[in-house]
């Protein structure tokens, strides 16, 4: 069913719905017209065609007090004739489209390009191969072995590119799949408050039917078209249909039409559900989407779908804002495709996220370097040919010789392409991926439910936290402890003998009555346990305290049931009081109030004293009692909340809709302080986050005494420490100038030492996060993670690098607008994201460190190799096999890494500290040389300490030397060993801490060695491999053993000495150079362009000089040939000068060079 498209789904219904037409007094289609209309259009259509909503309800065979009767049949029926709630979701992307998309990586279409041209040019066999005339250089022609195994190349290219492409696609896939379930996981805990059988029930919002009585209250999204039947003050915001920000009142006689999508701003109601799923105004809007959609989609991808909406329905312009209606789909239905859309348009809300533009711009880097490297060895290779051929051997060209020197060129090219293939870190999108995913899985566990990936690795550069008080840093438990009633101040719950019986009677009247119906207190679930708590919380802690002084509230409701309640103002952010009027017997009215102690204190003209006898009270007594009841109670962390009433005569009747006469002259019945406990875990979470350098600010409605206290209690100020605690006007006045208008420069004077907001507006928590985000204060940017709860925090979570709504206090509105949802309300979980997003950083550091030395060893290799003896040691093959367990599995091992809780004991890295820190650049170059020189020793001497055969310079066509076999393995054995040291990257000593935590890690080293045993064994010709012997195996390994003691010795070397390494991977807020520099002429390279410099030409400068090295202990081998005399007496030349460049202090030194800032990173051995 969730595969349907809109459309049939909804002509089903349309079937169905003309079959049973008749069963009730009204149908599908007349009920949708009906809710097409608003206002008094409505109220004139339901009065000319039903007589009244109580008509409405007889016709849909519902009652306004009992609601449905409930029974499975029924519900079936309505379902049947009216639709289902259930809003089918847009089709998920298939397989092959995300395997599509993950194709139009840059770096795999190199690599594709290169393998579609080594494997065109492996099926080509120029003819005249048996022409003797033409030149061939040594090991030049392909042997046989080559030629049948040229495909092989190729082809293992294109399945290292499958592989990648596979396991990102699978990767979106299982992410959307997730996304869906988490979709479907919100979904069913969206609960809606129905009346059925006259029971007050929470049933899931895919069950309400056309019918259902619902009660909405404040904070709810609606979830299905209805008519207001009875409530109070109910005001509605409708901007998600209408885009008109204003509240709308309701009442029966003005505007009775809620509909599905909008929020309930304040009051609350009862009201009959006429239409559901894709027929309520909502759904329609999601059909013409959905519909629209699909067409619009290949028009114009950039969403913006009310164009065509717009025509598709003229007449429902109004309520038709495509952009508003998406905001709240993913609740709605069960939509999952809709957050990459989310993501592409928050992609202008949040900057690309830190790590992806770190990464983006190494990869860049490399991906230069490594074209350059190429570039240069093919150019080498073929100058080497020609010179060799045509100028030393002055052989003619002979046009019939002419295909041979073509196959040349092309194999010198497929060489070039190998070094370019190792030099792409293909690992590195797939270590990424792997790394989030893995996270956000783990932290599914941990009550994290992200949204948005980006937003799991942002939390771990978090510097800052503003937090909720209510519920986040407290339990949300909230109980009486205190009380002023008649005149004392008791420090418990008082006995209950020792109040006088009719301000008892008051007091439960006023508690009972004036709280939210829905509000109540049953028994516990399990025995022992703490009684439940439903609804309002602080409503929840009068109720019970009702029941401490051994009272009931049950039969005053019963007495007076929620019909007969003359008039509710319903708590709301600027009342910060609530109060309820009743008629008494005697046809005059009684107002109970409660709220704010500050607030309704300043309202009160009379309190009741010992005998229950209202007396004066003067601004003077207020003042007392301010500093001897309240603040005591604010100060112990207790929030305080004065009951209070006032009698009105029945004649005149007082005007209702005058709230400052109404809500005034009240007589106090008593001053409680609800104590809300700080959970228990939340000082250390708190101590945590302030050890790893973030700052926690609380940002509350609460009087800012309470506040204080319980930021002590959190540990969030320490007595004795310089910093702010403000209130909300306060706050307000010093950041605005004098024209009312908000001032950075203002801003940036008070957030560094705020910590405590209190008596703030949702406003107030969106202008310091904006502030805090926008500041230049300091040299990094603050990135700032932010909970929120309520409807209107909306703004502020979305505004903050990462949102976190609550999930279980949290209402739909807020829940849409974060990044994070916590599913337990409670702060330590935001710790444990930290953790997490910290350590997805991390995995990605190690897998760089690793990949890095692999590909900076594997390019001078296959480079030098291929310049020197026109042969790379590590074959193509045996290079994409290095290339593919290196990349893929490494990626998998270093990625998966479970985060400890040292993660918490650094500051955050900031958004431009480099990727490649100092250590590691150390680790990677320390660990390049240890491989490389042991790698050209066995080259160059291998043959003699192993006493075998010479594999250099082998006559055509014989098989595979084990002299070349012993080097691929050791290179293998070097690269398995170091993968263990990658582990750590901050310069730990023991490496293996925590490696068995870790099973992945530990299977794929094993595998991997299992793998090589094979390989080397069993690889013959494809792998260019023969046989060893066990004490040959056992020299490799024991020089890959040599990596882990090497590793000690490098992180013995204080990385504080090595001043001249530089970092790589960085941010910066300046452009980058020009590419045009780098053409400039080389030599010139003064002090101060040195750091503009991009380090490339000292690079390839160095690599020249090892080169060169190697070229005269060679020609000292092989004899002095001409050329070798030639080639020595430049060399040396060159090398002469770069000394002197080295030592003449004003020139950058190789190493330097090799990372300058701007520069290519270390790995500039050309991945690409």
């Amino acid at each position: 069913m969730g595969d349907m498209t809109n459309s049939d789904f909804y002509s089903k219904n349309q079937r169905n719905e003309s079959s049973h037409g008749g069963e009730f007094g009204c149908t599908m289609e007349e009920l949708r017209s009906l809710m097409e209309l608003r206002g008094t259009e409505a109220v004139v259509k339901i009065k000319e065609t039903y007589g009244d909503t109580d008509a409405i309800c007889r016709r849909l065979k519902t009652s306004p007090v009992e609601g449905l009767p409930g029974t499975a049949p029924d519900l079936e029926k309505r379902k049947q004739i009216f639709g289902q709630n259930f809003i089918p979701p847009k089709k998920p992307k298939t397989f092959l489209q995300l395997v599509w998309e993950a194709l139009q990586d840059v770096t795999l279409i190199i690599l594709e390009i290169a393998a579609i041209i080594s494997l065109g040019l492996s099926f080509y066999h120029p003819p005249g191969e048996s022409n003797e005339g033409c030149a061939t250089a040594q090991g030049g022609a392909e042997d046989e072995g080559e030629a049948e195994a040229g495909w092989i190349e190729g082809a293992a290219i294109l399945l290292s590119v499958i592989c990648v492409v596979l396991v990102t696609a699978f990767n979106d896939w299982s992410k959307e799949k997730q996304f869906r379930g988490l979709q479907s996981r919100i979904e069913q805990e969206q609960k809606f408050t129905v009346v059925r059988a006259g029971q007050v029930v929470q049933i899931p919002v895919a069950e309400i039917v056309v019918g259902d009585i619902a009660q909405v209250k404040y904070g709810d999204l609606l979830p299905a078209d209805g008519l207001f039947i009875q409530g109070n003050d109910l005001k509605i915001d409708e901007s998600s249909l209408t885009g008109e920000s204003d509240q709308v009142r309701k009442s029966v006689d003005k505007d009775p039409m809620l509909l599905s999508g909008t929020h309930v701003m304040e009051g609350s109601g009862r009201m009959v559900v006429t239409a559901v799923g894709v027929n309520s105004q909502t759904g329609i809007i999601f059909t013409l989407l959905g519909a629209g959609g699909e067409e619009e989609e290949k028009k114009d991808k950039k969403g913006k779908m009310q164009d065509g909406n717009a025509d598709a329905s003229q007449s429902k312009a109004k309520q038709q804002d495509g952009a508003a209606a998406m905001e709240m789909q993913p609740l709605k239905s069960a939509e999952g495709g809709d957050a990459d859309d989310k993501k592409k348009a928050n992609m202008h809300k949040k900057e690309k996220s830190v790590l992806q533009g770190k990464l983006t711009k190494l990869a860049v880097q490399i991906g230069k370097a490594g074209l350059v490297m190429s570039a240069i060895t093919v150019i080498i290779l073929v100058l080497y040919f020609t010179v060799d051929t045509f100028v030393v051997n002055k052989k003619p060209w002979l046009p019939e010789c002419t295909p041979v020197y073509v196959q040349y060129f092309v194999k010198f090219f497929i060489i070039g392409v190998t070094v370019l293939v190792v030099a792409v870190p293909e690992g590195l999108p797939l270590a990424v991926t792997i790394s989030l995913a893995y996270s956000v899985k783990k932290m599914m566990k941990d009550n994290n439910l992200v949204r948005h990936l980006d937003a799991c690795e942002t939390m771990g550069n978090a510097t800052a936290i503003c937090s909720d008080k209510t519920g986040t840093l407290t339990t949300n438990r909230m109980t009486v402890v205190q009380a002023y009633v008649g005149d004392i101040h008791y420090k418990e719950i008082p006995d209950p003998s020792s109040i006088n019986a009719k301000t008892m009677e008051l007091l439960v009247h006023a508690i009972a009555i004036n709280s939210a119906y829905t509000t109540k207190i049953l028994p516990p679930e399990k025995e022992g346990a703490l009684p439940r708590q439903v609804g309002n919380k602080t409503e929840c802690g009068l109720l019970g305290f009702v029941l401490d002084l051994k009272q009931d509230y049950e039969p005053v409701r019963a007495q007076m049931p929620e019909e007969k309640l003359y008039k509710v103002y319903t708590f709301n952010s600027v009342r910060k009081s609530m109060s309820t009027v009743i008629k008494l017997p005697d046809e005059s009215f009684r107002m109970y109030s409660k709220g704010a102690s500050e607030i309704v204190l300043k309202k009160c003209c009379k309190i009741l004293n010992g005998v229950g006898e209202p007396r004066v009270f003067r601004p003077r007594d207020r003042d007392e009692m301010v500093k001897k009841v309240i603040e005591p109670m604010a100060c112990d962390g207790l929030r305080t909340i004065c009951v209070a009433y006032r009698d009105f005569p029945s004649s005149p009747e007082p005007d209702w809709d005058n709230e400052n006469d109404i809500l005034n002259e009240l007589t106090c019945i008593c001053v409680v302080g609800i104590e809300d406990p700080v959970r228990p875990e939340v000082p250390e979470a708190i101590r945590k986050c302030q050890r790893a350098g973030i700052t926690v600010r609380m940002v509350t409605g609460d009087n800012i005494n309470t506040a204080r206290a319980i930021a002590i209690k959190c540990g969030i100020i320490h007595p004795g420490e310089d910093f702010l605690c403000l209130e909300g006007k306060e706050f307000n006045r010093r950041i605005r100038n004098e024209k009312g208008e908000i001032e950075q420069e203002r801003i940036d004077k008070i957030w560094p030492k705020l910590r405590v907001l209190a008596r703030s507006s949702p406003t107030d928590k969106h202008t310091l996060v904006k502030g805090i985000i926008d500041s230049t204060h300091t040299e990094q940017r603050q990135v700032v993670a932010v909970t929120g709860d309520g409807t209107n925090d909306g703004p502020a979570l979305k505004k903050a690098d990462v949102g976190f709504a609550m999930g279980i206090a949290g209402t739909d509105v807020a829940k849409e607008a974060s990044d994070i949802i916590l599913t337990d309300d409670n702060f330590s979980s935001i710790v444990k994201a930290v953790m997490w997003g910290r350590n997805v950083y991390d995995s990605i550091s190690k897998f760089l460190q690793f990949q890095l030395t692999v590909n900076v060893v594997a390019v001078i290799v296959a480079f030098t190799g291929a310049c020197i003896t026109q042969d790379s040691p590590l074959k193509a093959v045996q290079m994409l096999w290095v290339n593919l367990i290196m990349d893929t599995f490494a990626s998998l091992a270093l990625a998966t890494e479970p985060p400890t809780e040292t993660l918490l004991l650094r500051k955050p890295y900031g958004r431009n500290k480099p990727l490649i820190s100092r250590t590691m650049m150390k680790n990677i170059l320390g660990h390049a040389v240890y491989q490389l020189t042991l790698i050209f020793t066995l080259l160059f001497v291998g043959e003699k300490m192993f006493q075998i055969d010479s594999g250099r310079n082998a006559p055509l066509h014989s098989p595979p030397s084990e002299h070349y076999t012993i080097i691929f393995n050791t290179f293998v054995m070097m690269q398995l060993f170091n993968e263990i040291n990658a582990r750590k990257i901050h310069g730990e000593r023991n490496v293996f801490d925590g490696i068995f935590r870790n099973p992945i890690f530990c299977t794929i080293v094993l595998g991997t060695f299992a793998i090589q045993i094979v390989i080397v064994q069993f690889g013959g010709k494809p792998f260019s491999c023969s046989p060893l012997q066990l004490d040959q195996w056992m020299w490799c390994i024991f020089i890959g053993l040599g990596e882990l003691v090497w590793g000690q010795v490098i992180a013995t070397i204080p990385t504080s000495r090595l001043k001249f390494l530089k970092e790589a991977g960085r941010l910066t807020q300046k452009e980058e150079i020009p590419e045009e520099e780098l053409n400039e002429d080389v030599e010139e390279i003064d002090h101060a362009e040195r750091e503009l410099r991009r380090g490339q030409i000292l690079w390839f400068r160095g690599l020249n000089r090892i080169q060169t090295q190697i070229e005269v202990v060679n020609t000292f081998k092989s004899g002095a040939s001409f050329q070798g005399a030639l080639r020595r007496q430049s060399s040396v030349t060159s090398q002469s000068q770069d000394v002197a460049n080295l030592s003449s202090p004003s020139r950058v030194s190789l190493s330097n060079a090799l990372s300058s800032p701007t520069s290519l990173p270390p790995a500039a051995a050309g991945q690409g």
